[in-house]
């Protein structure tokens, strides 16, 4: 049965279930109410408060961010910060008190300054042959996933090996198309948020090469009063 509820304000975040995390992979997207994922690039300009603390609840619960390079350059992503409530909620799951560390997934290598300035260095998640022509000018860790492009599976799995079990994916589109493509997703929180965007053309743009489409069951329906709508969908 799906859990349908209306929500007072930002201090009801804790309300939409995201804590604790699952293992696996959660991906976490906004729309607007006409289907476009930003508005001149940006996811940004559709969010308001309650979501960026939905955001926030999300990556607390999180081991690790994981974000493709555009998105990460568009939205001038910086390090994951840790409330000291968040904090405490790690503590009891188990987890470390440092944030989750920020994937980016690039060929090029080119990440914001920002994402640097943490005591968890980003990790850089790219391929062979990338990986020998990426200068290395700033800390971070680097993880080679394929030979010629970034093998999703792959990286997924590395990042798993390593502990970091609850993955939480923030897109953009081609991030969270391939993701889809590659039957990585096992949850999905979406934003519906009342805007009108318009056409934004986002991702590649080419047909998604899966024979049908991936059934997702409904779980949690949140109304918030600004009229922002919270839903969560997960594998049956």
């Amino acid at each position: 049965m799906t859990d349908v509820r209306t929500i007072d304000g930002t201090s009801a975040v804790e309300d939409y279930g995201y804590w604790p995390a699952p293992a696996g992979v959660r991906a976490n997207m906004i729309f607007s109410a006409d289907g476009a994922a930003a508005f001149q690039g940006r996811a940004g300009p559709l969010s308001g408060p309650a979501d960026y603390q939905l955001l926030l609840a999300l990556r607390a619960y999180a081991d690790v961010v994981l974000v493709g390079a555009g998105t990460a350059r568009a939205e001038n992503y910086g390090p994951v910060r840790l409330s000291p409530e968040h904090r405490a909620q790690r503590r009891d799951l188990g987890l470390s008190d440092d944030p989750p560390p920020i994937a980016v997934v690039s060929q090029s290598g080119r990440l914001p300054d920002k994402i640097f300035h943490s005591p968890t260095p980003p990790i850089l998640i790219t391929s062979a042959r990338s990986a020998k022509e990426i200068p290395r000018e700033k800390p971070c860790r680097v993880m080679v996933s394929g030979d010629d492009t970034v093998e999703l599976p792959e990286a997924v799995r590395g990042l798993r090996e390593q502990g970091m079990e609850r993955i939480l994916c923030e897109g953009g589109p081609t991030l969270l198309d391939e993701l889809v493509e590659t039957d990585l997703v096992d949850e999905l929180c979406v934003t519906l948020a009342p805007r009108l965007a318009g056409c934004q053309p986002q991702g590649r743009g080419t047909p998604a090469g899966i024979p049908a489409p991936t059934e997702l069951r409904l779980s949690q329906v949140l109304v918030a009063p600004d009229d922002y709508l919270y839903l969560r969908y997960r594998r049956p």
